[in-house]
């Protein structure tokens, strides 16, 4: 056995420079002159540049002096900032919540899909609301005409979401609701249908999506001015507050920003702003950081590019921390927790080769549960072409399952920490984030950024980049501008007929004519006058016009006759 050497001096590169007196540095100039340019001598790369899909620059190598942050920013999960996760134990406690974003047709329809979700393993019900319910629409109106449960449930009555939760145990699951412009009316809906199923307020779970600010933004559905509908949601987070301590009663939502074309940066940004801006708004209605913060809750996309994803949920939590404790003085751990839904990118499924999308909802949703999301909803192959059929939204939910129980990406909390470049990439997203907060905030906040039209360019600016780039071939999508084949697509088709506007129109007809007309109109009257005061809250009101069975469009109308409704700025 041959003495060992001793360690040779540091020598100088082949350049002739002096050596650094950081050894990882002078170790990445060694292997880049040593190893690398012979390399690259015999054969370029395959292209240049190379950046994330939302066009931030990826080096080659990532070496421990790349990320900017320590181990203080990195820390442990279950403790600020939160990066590595809001819980100790993450999914080595229990897995993630199931949510099949599901609703089709009438209530009875979306009902029996409800009970065939929960029979195959779903934890928790996601309801998705059609066209005419979204723009606070009865069903019976002339423009709700061929969109009746076409892309959702329709729901016009406190009759309908009765039917439509009929014998689903409400005091066991949890119900997400995307709905925004009509939320505090379809929310308070469930309220009393919850009461109806003997289950008081405050034994109710669930969330509302109820982000009208990202309408504004990115998925246009709003009824009514930003600064009255922001009081809206600000009079459902106090009555939340009071009545209904397991209840999230917003979820903010980046996930239709990203629908909308926005980069990944983007969207976490614009999230975030609009968090504070809720934030602000209840503070200045005089409730305490710490009563409502903790309940608030987002919503995230996933897309394809699976690193960008994964730091761009580790940086959504230590970003929420920090704002929550240095902007708004939060007290409690609680109220700097980033919990957040996950859905994968519905935008990134193609109608060509649909069972492509089964790989890319894969991947998409291992991103969001290596991010450490909280509950996660899988599109359904067939996503490009129709409401998912029963066979398609069973692959999404075996998808989960699979992930959860065969895969082992449980076991350990946070598995890239510590990489190199998932540290740096999570720094850099916390960088271009703050870079837009300074320029929200130089613009006078988040409305006015809204009323400027600035959010909006914004995202149409990055989404005809990145449709340039589609288009020119630089950017690949597998069965639309790379590897196509001229065959049919065989997808079993779900067809939803008109018999669900006939059947709820004889309903609404039916309801109108049996309710007592002096009750209605003095709670719609009543309404009115809580909606023109500056600071009363308007759920009670809202609450007693359901009770006098005022339908979902004419308590929007009847708001809209306080606020007015609002036509967007054209950023071009």
């Amino acid at each position: 056995m041959s003495a060992s050497r001793p360690e040779a001096p540091p020598r100088a590169s082949r350049a002739g420079r002096a050596p650094s007196a950081d050894p990882v540095v002078e170790a990445r100039r060694s292997w880049e002159a040593d190893v690398l340019a012979p390399a690259l001598a015999k054969g370029p790369e395959r292209k240049d540049p190379f950046a994330t899909l939302g066009g931030i620059p990826v080096d080659r190598l990532y070496t421990p002096r790349s990320p900017r942050s320590g181990f203080d920013r990195v820390g442990y999960p279950g403790q600020p900032p939160f990066t590595r996760g809001v819980h100790p134990t993450m999914y080595r406690g229990r897995v993630w919540s199931m949510r099949m974003f599901s609703g089709f047709g009438s209530p009875e329809d979306t009902n029996r899909r409800f009970r065939y979700l929960l029979a195959h393993g779903e934890s928790g019900l996601s309801i998705a609301f059609d066209d005419p319910t979204l723009y606070g629409l009865d069903a019976d109106d002339a423009e709700s005409l061929g969109e009746v449960g076409k892309c959702g449930v329709n729901v016009s009555s406190l009759d309908d979401m009765a039917r439509l939760l009929r014998g689903i145990p409400l005091a066991e699951v949890t119900t997400s609701m995307t709905i925004n412009g009509p939320a505090n009316i379809v929310w308070a809906m469930y309220l009393l249908t919850g009461t109806a199923h003997d289950v008081p307020f405050d034994r109710l779970g669930g969330t509302t999506q109820n982000d009208i600010l990202k309408e504004y933004i990115a998925q246009k559905e709003f009824l009514y001015p930003p600064r009255p509908a922001l009081r809206l949601v600000t009079d459902t987070i106090e009555y939340a507050t009071q009545h209904t301590p397991r209840w999230n009663p917003v979820s903010i939502s980046g996930y239709h920003i990203r629908e909308a074309g926005s980069t990944a940066v983007q969207e976490l940004a614009f999230t975030l702003a609009d968090g504070r801006a809720y934030v602000e708004a209840a503070i200045e209605r005089g409730l305490d950081v710490d009563e409502f913060a903790p309940r608030l809750s987002f919503f995230f996309n996933a897309h394809n590019d699976f690193f960008e994803e994964i730091a761009k949920f580790r940086a959504a939590r230590r970003v929420w921390s920090d704002v929550m404790k240095d902007e708004f003085g939060a007290k409690n751990e609680r109220s700097r927790w980033l919990r957040f839904h996950t859905q994968t990118a519905g935008c990134s499924c193609t109608a060509q080769q649909p069972e492509l999308n089964i790989v890319r909802t894969t991947v998409q949703a291992l991103a969001g549960v290596i991010g450490g999301t909280q509950s996660l909803h899988t599109n359904s192959y067939d996503e490009a072409l129709q409401l998912p059929s029963e066979d398609a939204v069973r692959i999404a939910l075996r998808t989960q399952q699979i992930l959860a129980f065969e895969s082992r990406v449980t076991e350990s909390v946070d598995p890239f920490a510590g990489s190199y470049f998932v540290e740096w990439l999570t720094d850099k997203m916390e960088e271009e984030t703050h870079r837009y907060f300074d320029r929200i905030d130089a613009m006078g906040g988040v409305v006015a950024g809204i009323e400027r039209g600035f959010f909006q360019k914004e995202i149409q600016e990055a989404s005809f980049r990145y449709q340039r780039a589609v288009e020119a071939g630089t950017e690949k999508v597998v069965g639309v501008n790379a590897y196509t084949v001229d065959a049919p697509i065989k997808v079993p088709r779900l067809k939803i007929s008109e018999e669900a506007r006939r059947s709820q129109s004889r309903r609404l007809r039916a309801m109108r004519a049996a309710r007592s007309r002096p009750r209605y109109e003095a709670a719609i009257d009543r309404l009115k006058k809580v909606a023109a005061t500056e600071d009363g809250n308007t759920m009670p009101v809202v609450l007693d016009a359901l009770r006098a069975k005022a339908t979902l469009g004419e308590i929007v109308r009847a708001f809209q006759d306080v606020f007015g409704s609002y036509r967007e700025r054209s950023t071009y």
